[in-house]
């Protein structure tokens, strides 16, 4: 395993993990896959988190503008698959808290844990398991500049883009690895459906 593991190590890993599975798999938005990823399902084991977090913290000191400001750098994500991931990264970089924000239910915007506040212009690494639309890091970066902080930098696991996947301009970003699954409508333009293969529905 290389200090910054490869794209390789990485998809090995969370195969060997339960992270990233192979099958017929349809997400929420009703589009089908033959690959399932869940980062949070390897990150349940400490060897397997501590590599990823190392990892992903690796590439961020690299950046010298992120590595002069660590000792008041904040972590924040999005509860909770990006929860594993943003203490683990903290803890690597020693940088100096972690926020995460949450959902009282699906029809509410993300927001910050009662008593976490961020300080106007507090510097920000935006941290999550992997990104797929771009929707929940979008609301995420818009939270944290809503209360007054500044994002620096993305850095996700995993970059599994949809086809309208949104991005983020010139903002730095950092991914372990990226995995193109081919995501299609059911029917006729999926190829596991045509196959008359068994669909396993996903909630996330």
């Amino acid at each position: 395993m290389h200090l910054v593991p490869t794209q390789d190590e990485v998809l090995d890993l969370l195969r060997r993990t339960g992270g990233l599975r192979e099958g017929h798999f349809e997400y929420p938005s009703g589009l089908h896959t033959r690959e399932y990823l869940q980062v949070p399902l390897s990150m349940r084991h400490f060897e397997t988190a501590k590599i990823l977090s190392v990892g992903l913290s690796r590439l961020l000191r690299a950046h010298a503008d992120i590595r002069a400001v660590i000792p008041e750098l904040s972590i924040v994500t999005a509860a909770s698959g990006g929860m594993p991931v943003a203490y683990g990264v903290c803890e690597a970089l020693r940088a100096n808290q972690v926020y995460w924000a949450e959902r009282a239910n699906d029809s509410e915007p993300l927001a910050f844990r009662e008593f976490m506040e961020l300080k106007r212009g507090e510097k920000v690494v935006l941290v999550d398991d992997l990104h797929r639309s771009g929707k929940r890091l979008t609301e995420l970066k818009k939270l944290v500049e809503d209360h007054g902080g500044d994002v620096i930098a993305i850095a996700v696991v995993v970059h599994q883009p949809l086809p309208d996947v949104l991005t983020f301009g010139d903002l730095p970003f950092y991914q372990l690895a990226t995995l193109n699954s081919k995501f299609s409508p059911s029917g006729a333009s999926c190829e596991q459906c045509v196959k008359g293969v068994p669909v396993t529905k996903v909630r996330i």
